[in-house]
């Protein structure tokens, strides 16, 4: 990604997420002007992805969704196995990032994109795997995008979740969350116990990553996989 490319998403940053209108129209405008550039920038920035992907126990004839797909960069994790799915439902709210999602799975027949408020959307049969890559932070009321997503679970499938958080204790927290809410992203310290409380723990991780031009900062996310009674 060029310099400039990376300095007018940098400059979006700097200006903020709008605090007016209704949920999605504040996702457009903030996710419209860096939509082409949105995959380049948070390669660096979104952590964890990959190996929350791997630790899925996704398999031939599965079906699989993602709430919260943005531009759906996160299947390409799933590598060959995405073939071997039964379905994927690849879901958001914002039409920008789910038009550069289009150009990406036009080849996979077994994609669909839906454009949905992940806190309501159901799917026609229960999936065996559900998971949110760096959505819940942007979900206002994530506790519902929670509820909604073990809700349509078959029993024993599997919810996973990577995201930013706020650590307990970290004298940090209070920091990290005024900058992030800045751009629309709500860190929370309460993820982590209501997914566990919620569900069965299968892997929970907290850990912290690199952010793009500050090389001495590390933001701390979390990674974590839950199987449903």
């Amino acid at each position: 990604m060029s310099l400039a490319a990376d300095a007018r998403i940098v400059w979006r940053m700097l200006r903020g997420a709008s605090r007016s209108g209704k949920h999605v129209e504040r996702l457009q405008r903030f996710y419209a002007p860096q939509a082409d550039g949105y995959d380049a920038f948070r390669e660096r920035l979104l952590h964890g992805r990959r190996d929350l992907i791997e630790r899925l126990p996704a398999g031939p004839g599965s079906r699989v969704i993602e709430l919260g797909c943005g531009t759906a960069r996160t299947l390409e994790f799933f590598g060959d196995r995405l073939a071997t799915f039964e379905s994927v439902e690849a879901v958001d709210l914002c039409p920008a990032l789910l038009t550069v999602a289009q150009r990406r799975v036009r080849n996979w027949r077994n994609v669909s994109l839906i454009e949905a408020d992940v806190t309501e959307y159901r799917p026609a049969s229960e999936p065996d795997c559900v998971y949110f890559c760096y959505a819940l932070t942007m979900v206002p009321n994530w506790r519902r995008a929670i509820d909604n997503a073990i809700a349509m679970l078959k029993p024993g499938g599997v919810l996973g979740v990577v995201d930013f958080h706020l650590p307990a204790g970290n004298i940090f927290n209070a920091l990290w969350r005024a900058w992030f809410q800045h751009d629309g992203v709500w860190l929370s310290a309460l993820h982590l116990p209501y997914l566990r409380n919620r569900l069965e723990t299968v892997a929970c991780e907290q850990r912290r990553g690199a952010v793009p031009y500050l090389p001495a900062v590390r933001a701390p996310y979390y990674l974590f996989v839950g199987r449903k009674a």
